[in-house]
């Protein structure tokens, strides 16, 4: 070996030293500490043109608005022609309840949801979907099936994805966008006629829910018990604090969409009665709000009913309407003989429906209405909000 060979060798070996000091001197990146940051970079990766509805129809909030349509549980796979329907009866506003595409059909636990993507894709193509929104404004919330796996909540670890997707479909606020979760409220028309719509993200922020013990047998009605835990939540603390400074707006008509039932307790499925504490501490809110009337909106069921109870910790009757499916009905007719329910106000209706929702200002009453998917009215109620 020669000298200027040595020589070569030995700068090479101080320059490695050189910079495995450097390395070992330099900072270490502190870990993920949680799955949902480490997936970030993953995420940033993927391409970011995800689907979108068509722009479709505004929604003009300074004026009064006195007809709004809604409905849930809407397949991407199955027919369309309830949206002509809906349309014919002139809505001002379509509010989708929840499971409006069901992301989770084919769904393997990819991290990058690409059944997700593509039934948003598929939703999106739909020639009376697309006819529907050039027409009427629409607002939306999700649910499981749309948000991730069946009964899925903030366990879920691909939540951040399922939120963009969301997002970039239904064409969110800029504020909603800039906060976890796709909780929503707008305020619509002029003071004497201002409805404020409560959208509500029920899966995002909410804690595993408590199963019922092992049984042989065929639970028909659920497999969901309650749990007391102080620390079991549904909305999150964000979500609970942002809705405290919503309900201290003035409003006349507050109109609350949830995802899941509220009021009733006859079944063990997915419902807010699975967390009471919970419940008693979202009525005392309702109750300290700064006046106005309420009705509240839910999907999730595949059937349809109206239930009014009147809630200790709320102190006022309060009115629910459930309205599902729009395309992915189970059953038939009244099936309610299956769910006895001592607040319930109606059948229980397994036919596709939507509902309507009418304000009378001058009365100050709403009409509420389940709507079969041919436009036949399965039943209504007559409601003083003032």
């Amino acid at each position: 070996m020669t000298r200027s060979t040595i020589a070569l060798l030995a700068g090479l070996g101080s320059l490695v030293l050189s910079s495995c000091a450097n390395v070992a001197a330099a900072p270490q990146a502190a870990p993920p500490q949680s799955a949902e940051e480490a997936l970030r970079p993953y995420y940033a990766t993927l391409d970011t043109n995800v689907p979108q509805a068509n722009a479709g129809a505004q929604l003009d909030i300074s004026r009064a608005i006195s007809r709004i349509a809604f409905g849930s549980c809407n397949h991407q796979n199955r027919h369309q022609t309830i949206w002509s329907t809906i349309a014919a009866h002139n809505p001002e506003l379509f509010l989708m309840i929840g499971d409006n595409v069901y992301g989770d059909f084919g769904y393997r636990g990819e991290a990058d949801l690409g059944t997700f993507a593509h039934a948003y894709q598929l939703q999106a193509s739909h020639p009376e979907f697309i006819a529907f929104r050039n027409q009427v404004p629409m607002l939306a919330s999700w649910d499981d099936h749309d948000f991730g796996p069946n009964d899925s909540g903030g366990a879920f670890s691909f939540r951040e994805r399922s939120e963009q997707l969301f997002e970039s479909f239904w064409r969110s606020s800029d504020a909603v966008r800039a906060r976890p979760g796709i909780y929503d409220s707008v305020m619509i028309g002029p003071e004497g006629e201002r409805v404020q719509l409560i959208i509500l993200d029920t899966r995002f922020f909410r804690d595993p829910l408590v199963s019922l013990p092992y049984s042989a047998e065929r639970r028909p009605l659920g497999h969901y018990g309650i749990t007391d835990s102080p620390d079991a939540t549904m909305l999150g603390a964000a979500q609970w604090a942002w809705l405290a400074g919503e309900l201290e707006k003035p409003a006349d008509l507050r109109i609350i969409v949830s995802s899941i039932q509220l009021l009733t307790d006859a079944h063990n499925y997915e419902k807010w009665g699975n967390m009471p504490l919970e419940r008693e501490r979202f009525y005392r809110a309702l109750a300290a709000r700064n006046g106005g009337g309420m009705v509240v909106l839910s999907g999730d069921r595949h059937s349809g009913a109206f239930y009014q109870a009147t809630p200790e910790a709320l102190g006022e009757e309060l009115w629910e309407l459930t309205a599902s499916s729009l395309n992915l009905s189970f059953g038939e007719g009244d099936t309610g003989a299956r769910e006895p329910d001592p607040i319930r106000r109606s059948g229980f209706y397994s036919d596709e429906n939507f509902g309507m929702l009418e304000i009378d200002w001058a009365a100050g009453e709403v009409a509420l209405n389940l709507r079969r998917s041919d436009g036949e009215s399965l039943h209504a109620e007559r409601i003083r909000f003032r």
